[in-house]
């Protein structure tokens, strides 16, 4: 089977294509047969040295894919052969909080899905969607159930309540479509006056484009009496203005520290001093947070957004496209 790992120097020269032999399942494994895979931020940051999280020489990337069972182990009880599968993010993280003995991560510690075939625990994977293609199916376990995490887990996000998400990537995207599916209000922030039409009609009842407004957070408070929750991907570039644009008692969901340049995010002190909003953070979430964000999907029948979809060859090219930025969506690398 064809596999991609990451070996020696970061950077795409990392990523090396092997041949290897078609792994088998032990007794409590299941063998998978990868249909594609995304990438998500914290995969450019794995490739380029700068997660905080050690990843494994020579791992196989990408935590994030769909596919089918091919083979299981003689003792799983969980799937069958022909079940649709994705793994979940955070391995051994079934339920419950985190702890420091649950941080295996698929793409990092242990191997991901940037192969032909992946053996996978039993406990490690989850159901798909029926209706969602193979493209769609493999975008969830990451930037979705982060976004599902951030907008359902803080308790604010209620019907006719605002919530403002930063930019059109993975995160921002689901999160759009989170608090739609939810009943919210949204207002939209982007960099791309021309990303305008397609925000609106994803659902986002307000967009600013921080080209023609780069001091947005009182003009959003302004329109919007203040925005209940702010799922925040922007990092120090947008962090004081989600900060003005929330009301007295609004929820920050805190996603992005860094910006590329490795400038960390300032507590704006003459702002914050004037608000009482709660600033949070999360960390994907567990199987159990994954079962559940699938179950809604699967009800209202969501449809993730593709942005541009790599064969299994240019698995290079799809990370140099991804770590450009300028996305709308997901980014996929097909099946092998």
């Amino acid at each position: 089977m064809r596999i991609y790992r990451l070996e020696g120097t970061v950077g795409t020269k990392s990523l090396v294509m092997r041949e290897e032999p078609e792994p088998l399942p032990n007794p409590h494994e299941i063998l998978m047969r990868v249909r594609a895979t995304s990438l998500n931020r914290r995969d450019a940051m794995i490739l380029n040295g700068t997660y905080p999280l050690t990843p494994r020489e020579g791992v196989a990337p990408l935590s994030d894919g769909a596919g089918e069972v091919v083979a299981v182990g003689d003792a799983v009880t969980r799937f069958a052969v022909g079940d649709r599968v994705t793994g979940s993010y955070f391995a051994r993280w079934i339920d419950g909080r985190v702890n420091a003995g649950l941080i295996d991560q698929l793409g990092c510690t242990l191997d991901g899905l940037l192969t032909e075939y992946a053996v996978l625990d039993e406990q490690w994977a989850v159901r798909l969607p029926d209706h969602l293609n193979w493209h769609q199916a493999a975008t969830l376990s990451c930037a979705g159930l982060t976004a599902w995490n951030a907008v359902t887990g803080s308790g604010i996000a209620k019907p006719g309540q605002w919530v403002l998400v930063i930019g059109s990537g993975g995160v921002s995207l689901f999160s759009l479509q989170f608090a739609k599916l939810l009943g919210c209000r949204v207002v939209a922030v982007t960099s791309r006056a021309e990303k305008t039409d397609k925000l609106r009609a994803l659902g986002a009842d307000l967009v600013i484009s921080t080209s023609d407004m780069p001091e947005w957070g009182a003009a959003v408070r302004d329109q919007t009496g203040g925005v209940d929750l702010v799922v925040e991907t922007g990092g120090p570039a947008t962090f004081a203005q989600s900060l003005i644009a929330s009301t007295l008692y609004g929820h920050i969901v805190l996603l992005t520290l860094q910006d590329a340049k490795g400038g960390s995010i300032q507590m704006p002190a003459a702002l914050y001093q004037r608000s009482l909003a709660t600033i949070s953070r999360l960390f994907v979430g567990s199987r159990t947070n994954l079962e559940a964000m699938l179950r809604a999907v699967s009800q209202h029948r969501l449809r993730p957004v593709i942005d541009k979809v790599f064969a299994f060859t240019e698995a290079g090219d799809a990370y140099r496209y991804f770590r450009q930025g300028d996305v709308f969506g997901k980014v996929i690398v097909d099946g092998a």
